[in-house]
């Protein structure tokens, strides 16, 4: 999976034809979670709360992700 960013030990990866909805991965230590590119909410998952709020910043900062 082609990782796509890497910030304070989080990993930001993607798929290319991953399932719907349009989304990334998000990891950090042993956790995972799957954002929704066009809402940035978590669906699938979970990250600690700092860790949610640094990944959710760093996907509005990356809008032309969007499909």
């Amino acid at each position: 999976m082609p990782e796509i960013s890497r910030f304070f030990g989080i990993v930001i990866k993607m798929f290319f034809d991953d399932h719907n909805p349009p989304h990334f991965h998000a990891e950090y230590g042993g956790d995972l979670a799957l954002i929704d590119i066009r809402t940035l909410a978590v669906f699938s998952g979970r990250l600690p709360p700092r860790v949610t709020g640094l990944v959710i910043a760093e996907g509005e900062g990356h809008s032309h992700y969007d499909i």
